[in-house]
């Protein structure tokens, strides 16, 4: 472990202080009290969201898509124990989310069939699994684009429309919380494993393209309303299971730590710029800390096991490779769930420290 410490600490050289700080080293403590006080002063009507697997409730289920969980033992520890489409053991971050701003305990996908119009005030997903920044990075998979997904958001305003009227509508678009989740598959499925955009970008070149797509998707919302934007950053790209595994490595692999690290400073940098030339409030999550911290120091987490999955060999299962496997005995005890996702409880983790920063900006 010291030698991934090591790697940490050279990953962060020539990065400002500003973003440094963005990494503490203890789990936050989160008064749920205090979040619905600031979520109710602040008017905060629901949580709407975009993004890949970490935030997809279940969207890719309806889709002619390899991309799916929504069979065993996904959803092992989720309510009755019943697979949903996340992909992960229990709840997601964006679940834990609106559950202490105050709404429902799952923040549903929009696409499930069983979603009922009444459901639609208290906050939908948009998000698919495998989808990117990149457009091409969804028709890898056969998934929706952030495109598809922001037309089904307007799809979504206009049932909000005839449910409660145009006037009451618009408050619910313009009090809720956006919370954007992707980039992983970005760099994972498409850069590293498809050549079309090596060809085309360096890696620097490419983490532009990735910010100028998401500028404008966040244009694109705040034009229908959106004024509260959560951006999730990208996690520790070298610490995944599965990665350790193809590049036969015991610790991270701090050639990919790299890349999600300053492409999350360059996020963090265009996100502030977005915020000041359109007058929004924003907050940025940082999910690489968060798991990079529970991997290298367990322990201090409440977890046993940082260094691969709960699912099958831990090692290189994910989505359908996991589907009818056996598991670890108690998944609260793993930083991950297969060889790529989190766990409900570190989804947790990274819900809190989203919480805190969300917090931070309404009261700002």
């Amino acid at each position: 472990m010291a030698v991934v410490s090591s790697l940490l600490v050279k990953a962060m050289l020539g990065l400002s202080l500003s973003v440094m700080m963005l990494l503490p080293w203890f789990s936050l403590a989160i008064d749920i009290h205090y979040v619905r006080e600031m979520a109710a002063q602040n008017n905060v009507s629901c949580i709407l969201v975009f993004g890949d697997s970490s935030v997809d409730p279940g969207n890719n289920n309806v889709l002619p898509t390899t991309m799916k969980s929504n069979f065993p033992p996904y959803g092992k520890d989720f309510f009755n124990g019943l697979p949903t489409g996340r992909f992960s053991n229990g709840r997601l971050a964006s679940d834990f989310i609106a559950e202490a701003v105050g709404y429902r305990n799952i923040v549903p996908a929009f696409l499930d069939p069983k979603l009922k119009l009444e459901d639609l005030p208290h906050g939908v997903s948009f998000a698919s699994a495998a989808t990117g920044y990149d457009d091409f990075t969804a028709n890898i998979s056969n998934v929706l684009p952030v495109s598809r997904q922001i037309e089904y958001f307007e799809h979504y305003k206009i049932h909000m429309r005839k449910l409660m009227g145009e006037e009451r509508a618009e408050f619910v678009i313009r009090n809720a919380l956006y919370i954007i989740s992707m980039g992983t598959n970005d760099f994972l499925q498409n850069y590293y494993l498809d050549s079309t955009r090596p060809k085309q970008f360096t890696v620097q070149q490419y983490q532009n393209f990735l910010l100028s797509r998401m500028t404008r998707d966040i244009q694109v919302i705040h034009r229908l309303g959106g004024r509260r934007i959560v951006v999730v950053g990208v996690p520790p790209l070298g610490c995944m299971p599965l990665v350790k595994t193809l590049y036969s490595q015991a610790n991270c692999v701090a050639s990919l730590n790299r890349v999600s690290f300053s492409f999350n400073a360059k996020l963090l940098h265009q996100l502030n710029t977005l915020k000041t030339n359109l007058h929004l409030k924003t907050a940025f999550v940082d999910a690489y800390g968060s798991i990079l911290r529970a991997v290298i120091h367990p322990a201090k987490y409440g977890f046993e096991e940082g260094r691969k999955g709960c699912c099958g060999t831990g090692a290189v299962e994910y989505g359908d490779s996991c589907r009818g496997m056996e598991t670890c005995k108690d998944s609260s005890k793993y930083v991950f769930w297969d060889a790529v996702h989190p766990s409900e409880k570190m989804y947790k983790i990274i819900a809190d420290a989203a919480l805190d920063s969300v917090t931070k900006e309404l009261t700002a």
